[in-house]
């Protein structure tokens, strides 16, 4: 047990506030907030803890608290900010190692509302390594039902990467807008290497037509301005207002999130499961949704690797 923990692992500590709806916090707020609370009621006098890494996994903001022994400490905070837990055990993943077993069909979710054609949105941000891994799960699917859904790549409201994913945002949004027919060879190519440039010419993109689009876009959205502008930022972060409506009509909190038949659905970002998901989204699920897909779990970030744990989110 680490000696700045006054709490024993057993120990749920209540933040400070209440609300009759908790509303989920910001990285950056989440961090202020958790910061503080170690600094005030867990850390001795004269001690300071700094929180040196943040990230959403499951529904939780995962901390990594250093406490001055080098060795930093993994924390868990809720995303209302209102539970801070010591540290957490994941039962699924520790019972499927005993086990040796994996749980394949319990990966997917089920939509509720269902339509002939269902809409399926992924917000991402794209330089985020989770939306990555999670285009890399779906892409697969959006090419094997091709145009019996209304597939969409939308983005986040914030832009965690800096200038390279506001420009790589306005990029993808003006390729889909205007280039639709390339934009999943785009995407492929660019999830792999990362490399714009090269991904342009792979996926044969009118570079001509797509750079007036990003000067239109950039001006309707005043993304240049707005990045230049940091009164205008969310916190630590650049607005990215493209999509901004739909941000708030779903409440997106990060990269990535699935909506689908305005839904957000939680699934595994395996192709396997998303299919499954995506298919029970339908009045009548058409033949393609009996194609077997890999269930192996897609690697994060820019790599032409296929397989990886990863199964965090950009928040």
């Amino acid at each position: 047990m680490k000696k700045w923990l006054l709490l024993s692992l057993a120990a749920i500590v209540m933040l400070t506030g209440c609300a009759s709806r908790p509303k989920n916090l910001k990285p950056d707020q989440a961090k202020e907030r958790a910061e503080k609370f170690i600094n005030t009621a867990l850390m001795r006098p004269g001690s300071q803890a700094t929180i040196k890494e943040i990230e959403l996994i499951d529904g939780f903001y995962k901390l990594k608290v250093d406490v001055g022994s080098g060795d930093p400490v993994d924390s868990y905070l809720s995303r209302d900010g209102k539970l801070f837990f010591p540290q957490a055990m994941d039962i699924d993943e520790i019972t499927q190692q005993l086990s040796g077993s994996s749980e394949a069909e319990s990966a997917a979710a089920t939509v509720e509302k269902k339509s002939d054609k269902p809409v399926v949105e992924l917000f991402v941000m794209s330089y985020c390594p989770y939306g990555l891994q999670m285009e890399r799960g779906i892409l697969p699917v959006v090419e094997k039902l091709g145009d019996k859904i209304d597939f969409k790549i939308k983005f986040c409201d914030y832009a965690m990467h800096d200038k390279p994913e506001i420009d790589e945002n306005l990029a993808q949004y003006c390729i889909q807008k205007e280039q639709n027919d390339k934009f999943t060879a785009y995407l492929s190519c660019f999830i792999n290497s990362g490399k714009a440039s090269d991904c342009y010419k792979e996926a044969k993109i009118n570079e001509t037509s797509l750079q007036s689009c990003i000067s239109a876009a950039d001006k309707q959205f005043n993304i240049t301005a707005s990045y230049n502008n940091k009164d205008a930022w969310n916190g630590q972060f650049p607005p990215f207002d493209v999509d901004k409506t739909d941000n708030t009509k779903y409440n997106v909190q990060g990269s990535p999130t699935l909506i689908i038949n305005d839904q957000e659905i939680s699934v595994n970002r395996d192709s396997a499961s998303l299919l499954k998901t995506i298919c029970s989204a339908f009045n009548n699920s058409p033949e393609e949704c009996s194609a077997q897909l890999s269930s192996d779990s897609p690697a994060a970030g820019f790599t032409s690797e296929n397989n990886g744990t990863a199964a965090g989110s950009c928040e």
